[in-house]
């Protein structure tokens, strides 16, 4: 799996809560979702995100309530892929359950400034920035968690493998 886009920079702690708000959690649609992902927090966030793009973050992203909305929001807002130092650990299982990558790296998050282009390299692990040129290695995604994220998710890959039997 490989990424490429414009980096989306923001700090630490960003918490379910301003993902996606509670106010719009009467919906399930995903692109209802994604009209509102990172509202309260960046008010811009959705005009300026273009399919493909990079949300780049400090430690402990997508930490507060368990919502399964926050990862898609996000996925359908155009994100590709998330590089953070640290994700919660609920928010890490639901990325892979809806099917948008998330990657670990404290190293290229310090080396990526908003606005950066990116490209990523999942299936080695690699991530470069390629405004400035530097490479930086994350783990790469276990065969099972791979197959979970290109099926779309967990869903689409337990029916995909249901119907194989």
């Amino acid at each position: 799996m490989r990424f490429e886009g414009t980096a989306h920079r923001y700090g630490r702690d960003v918490d379910t809560d301003v993902i996606i708000p509670a106010r719009y959690l009467n919906t399930s649609d995903p692109a209802e979702l994604a009209k509102h992902c990172m509202e309260d927090l960046d008010a811009g966030f959705v005009g300026k995100v273009k399919a493909g793009d990079i949300l780049v973050a400090e430690e402990n992203f997508g930490c507060g309530s368990s919502r399964e909305h926050a990862p898609i929001s996000i996925k359908h807002a155009g994100v590709e892929v998330v590089i953070a130092k640290s994700f919660a650990r609920i928010f890490y299982r639901n990325a892979i359950n809806t099917g948008l990558p998330i990657m670990e790296s404290p190293e290229a998050v310090e080396g990526i400034n908003d606005g950066d282009t990116v490209a990523v390299d999942a299936d080695a692990g690699t991530i470069t920035n390629v405004t400035t040129g530097a490479t930086y290695q994350a783990q790469p995604f276990p065969p099972f968690i791979k197959g979970i994220i290109e099926r779309g998710g967990l869903i689409a890959s337990v029916r995909e493998r249901m119907a194989d039997r």
